[in-house]
Parts: structure tokens; sequence; C-alpha cells
């Protein structure tokens, strides 16, 4: 089964099937998706950056795609998915004036956004299909453009728990940290950082503000690589 027919099937069924999977960790799936967001306008902020167009890809249902847009300030978003049937949830439920949806294969990138971001994404793309996915992205950014990539942590247990009760994760391949940084940089892009979060669950919450200062250390269950387009 392809990417595509995996996430229209479970199109209706994304969101229990993820919360089933998130459940020992105490959190909703929320949690992480503000969590992300919020890390990455720090990030931004730190390099005076402002976008005002972003890029949301693999945005499945959509739900990211506003926190993007509203935290960075952006003028315009536009998620894109290869399931048919998450794009047509997303448009229901978040379109509007600000904010699109498109299909991967209707989208047509030329080179004008000023960030990208992905979550959890590439682990589901064939082995031999994700160098055509980075160039997709960094077709659609401008020169100096930025790309938030976000993936799960294989370094970390309890993430790989975590994805082995996942119902649209079976046939998964992770990327370590080292892996995510050589495809990036085969494609054009220009590492800037590489941050780990999410160490914490939540019965050890009390210790979740250590994790800006530990953020370098290769414990989080999540990693994101913050990259820009040079060339």
């Amino acid at each position: 089964m392809s990417s595509a027919e995996l996430f229209d099937y479970y199109a209706n069924g994304y969101d229990q099937a993820l919360t089933q999977a998130l459940s020992s960790s105490g959190e909703k799936r929320e949690y992480f998706a503000q969590g992300r967001v919020s890390w990455l306008t720090r990030c931004l902020s730190e390099l005076g950056e402002v976008p005002s167009t972003v890029l949301d890809y693999g945005c499945g249902d959509g739900s990211t795609t506003p926190l993007l847009l509203a935290a960075s300030k952006a003028k315009y978003a536009v998620g894109v998915d290869v399931s048919e049937k998450s794009i047509e949830n997303a448009r229901s439920l978040y379109s509007n004036s600000q904010l699109t949806y498109e299909s991967v294969r209707d989208f047509q990138p030329s080179g004008e956004m000023d960030l990208a971001y992905c979550n959890g994404v590439f682990h589901h793309i064939p082995l031999i299909e994700r160098a055509g996915a980075v160039a997709f992205v960094n077709s659609a950014l401008k020169l100096g453009g930025l790309f938030a990539f976000w993936e799960n942590n294989p370094w970390n247990p309890a993430t790989r728990y975590v994805m082995s009760r996942c119902a649209f994760d079976g046939d998964a391949i992770t990327l370590t940290p080292p892996e995510a940084r050589a495809l990036l940089c085969a494609g054009g892009f220009e590492i800037l950082r590489t941050d780990f979060r999410f160490i914490f669950p939540r019965y050890l919450r009390f210790l979740r503000n250590l994790e800006g200062a530990v953020y370098r250390l290769p414990f989080g269950a999540q990693y994101q690589l913050l990259c820009r387009k040079i060339r």
C-alpha cells in the first residue's frame, strides 16, 4: 500500500489512531504539535526571520497548518499532502483566505515560499523517493528559505515503542539525525541547527523546563533539523 492509499484509508480515523499510539506519553497530539511550532517560532526569532509564506509539507488533516500561520505571523500558508481524502478534510475544517490546501499532485512548486515545515513525513516515504521529496520542498522555497524538518528520533526507546503501537507506522523506516542531515545536504540545504525535543512524559512534566537547556542532547522523542536552501 502506498503512502497515499494508507493515509486515504486512515483519513477519517487518523486522530483516533494517533491518540491511541501516544497514550503512553500521557499527552495528546496537540501537545506535540504546539510544542514543535513553539520551538520553531523560537528558532526563527533567534535568526531574525519573519516568513511571509509557509508550506506545510505532508500536512495530513491540516490541523498544524493554522498553528504555523498564526505563530509565524505569515501572510499565507499552504498545506500539501499525498492523501486526497486528508486534503478534503483539511479544506472543510481550516481553509480561509490566508490558508489553503492542495494535493501534492496539484501543487506547483515555484520558488516563492519563505518557510517549509514537515513533521513525521519522511519515515513514510520509500527510501528511493526521499531525494525527490527533498527536491520538491527545495523547489518550493526561495533561495535562502528555511526548512524545518521534524522526524521521530529512533535513538529514543519511547519513540520506537510509540511507533510500534501506531496503526499507520507498520511499514515506517526511520531516519537517524545523521541520515537526515546527509539527505538534506545532498538536496541543496545547509544545516543550521539540530534540536531534540520531548524528553519527559507527562508524569515527569515537572522536569520539562530543563528541556530548553539540553536540546542539543539526543534524548528527545523527536528532532528538528532547521536548514537553509543554498542551491
